[in-house]
């Protein structure tokens, strides 16, 4: 797609009315912002038609608040020729798929063992994991929309976040099997009382319907856990006057194993789920009936013993904070590495972020991630120089930043930046050369495009600097070590240079 953006200026001029269009329905300026999108996504028809293939009044009503951006992308599909590069990439897709075939096959079996049910439970419903390389692996998007239970996520190494795709799955099988008994449910309304103080979601405060369903499926989680404790296996040759030794051993995996578990559920108690540990109990049971979940729900739910719970739930001092729910609102991210270092120098403290960034070139390899992250390093180091004045430094790290980035956002900085000490040095013409090259690469944002269509027009200036009184032997690069002295409003820093999202 760079390539094609970067042969036609049609296709570029396309691609930033997507870009703006973005840029005018972010909710939370975080990689979150897509979870709108991926609702719309699941809703359209295949390239080129891409149709809704439902009513909007019958669509998620996230999707609906950016299905006009439908027709830009069908502009900009046309412009690079996507479905072109689709044919090229297209087995790439479906080998990181095939990857996942039988873990994913292999987690669904195994739950419906332990639930005693079969596969094909509910008719009319579906349960989707859908491959998406290009999306962040640190977040699953998952969504119920009215009977589909839908999982969006992106592999690393042909591996996903297995459990929070379970955690769905569980989600599917059991929700059918409470909301058939919610007004027996309903007797537990005394327990939401205890637990308005809860750092959980406010839909689990106040229905006792979805918190029973999650506690429940906590419940079959902390049962069903890898706890990490080696298992123990009786040797199949032991002997038997060893046998009372290999017991005792037996025991002790077995306590290690509980003792997990145990510490698994009261943490979701503190979190605010209060049935979890009742649930916990009743599975215990269930594991020696012949009797599917299906068949002992009813017997779960009506013999609570709801005054037993709330006096429970009262004795529990509940967390401060949420873990986030697969299904629900994360919490917000904690900047690291480079992110921490964006963000101290956008503060000013130049000595902290250049430390950051110095170290993560110094942890490089050679993966394609350790690539983009020096290049993202050398881009902040570059900044830094800037800001301290260390011209020389300044252009070899944003030459780093071109030589070996493929971000378009860091490429076209650079070269503005580029553009803007060269117009400090008195070489106008090299400089629109620079600010030419930012357009030719630039990422779709307003404020790349603005900057370099300034630089073209006009020469970047700071106040006290002037081309035309420079003296003859001024020394090389002396102009460009002056963005220091930008007057307010023209900074050469631009703003919200950030790890794209």
């Amino acid at each position: 797609m760079n390539q094609a953006l970067a042969r036609s200026e049609e296709a570029r001029a396309a691609r930033d009315k997507v870009c703006l269009y973005i840029a005018q329905h972010r909710m939370t300026g975080t990689e979150h912002d897509i979870a709108q999108y991926i609702s719309l996504a699941l809703y359209l028809t295949p390239p080129p038609e891409m149709e809704t293939s439902e009513d909007l009044e019958a669509m998620p009503p996230d999707s609906t608040q950016v299905v006009e951006i439908v027709p830009l992308l069908k502009d900009f599909i046309s412009a690079v020729d996507l479905h072109g590069i689709w044919l090229a990439v297209h087995p790439i897709y479906d080998k990181e798929a095939d990857k996942l075939h039988d873990s994913l096959s292999k987690m669904i079996v195994s739950t419906n063992l332990y639930l005693k049910m079969p596969a094909s439970t509910y008719e009319g419903r579906r349960f989707l994991v859908v491959i998406e390389p290009m999306l962040s692996p640190s977040v699953v998007n998952a969504r119920i929309y009215g009977s589909d239970f839908v999982v969006v996520v992106s592999p690393v190494n042909g591996q996903i976040r297995m459990s929070d795709v379970r955690h769905v799955y569980l989600h599917y099988v059991i929700e059918p099997l409470l909301n058939a008994r919610a007004n027996a449910i309903d007797r537990a309304q005394p327990i939401l009382k205890e637990v308005r103080e809860a750092p959980m979601e406010f839909r689990y405060r106040s229905d006792t319907v979805p918190l029973t369903v999650e506690c429940l499926i906590k419940a079959i989680e902390a049962r069903t856990m890898d706890t990490g404790v080696p298992e123990f296996k009786i040797p199949a040759n032991a002997d038997r006057s060893d046998m009372p030794r290999y017991e005792h051993e037996r025991q002790i995996y077995q306590e290690k194993v509980d003792n997990v578990r145990v510490a698994t559920v009261n943490h979701d108690m503190t979190q605010g789920f209060v049935l979890t540990q009742y649930f916990y109990e009743q599975l215990i049971q269930f594991e020696k009936d012949p009797a599917g979940l299906s068949d002992t729900i009813g017997e779960m739910v009506y013999s609570m013993d709801v005054e037993h719970e709330v006096h429970r739930a009262r004795q529990i001092e509940f967390d401060k904070e949420s873990d986030g729910e697969v299904l629900g609102r994360a919490k917000p991210r904690k900047l690291t590495g480079l992110d921490m270092a964006e963000s101290r120098l956008a503060s000013g403290d130049v000595a902290a972020a250049s430390a950051l960034a110095r170290q993560a070139l110094a942890e490089q390899s050679d993966s394609l991630d350790a690539v983009a992250a020096g290049a993202r390093a050398n881009f902040i180091l570059a900044r830094a120089a800037i800001m301290t004045g260390h011209a020389d430094e300044a252009i070899d790290r944003f030459q780093k930043t071109l030589a070996t980035s493929k971000d378009q956002r860091l490429l076209a900085w650079s070269h503005i930046y580029l553009g803007r000490m060269l117009d400090l040095d008195c070489k106008r013409d090299e400089a629109v050369s620079e600010y030419q090259l930012a357009l030719t690469v630039r990422d779709g944002q307003q404020d790349t495009r603005l900057a370099a269509e300034r630089g073209v027009k006009a020469a970047y200036a700071v106040k006290g600097h002037s081309c035309e009184n420079d003296a003859d032997d001024d020394p090389p690069g002396a102009g460009a070590a002056k963005p220091a002295e930008t007057a307010p409003g023209s900074s050469a820093v631009p703003p919200g240079i950030q790890k794209p999202q």
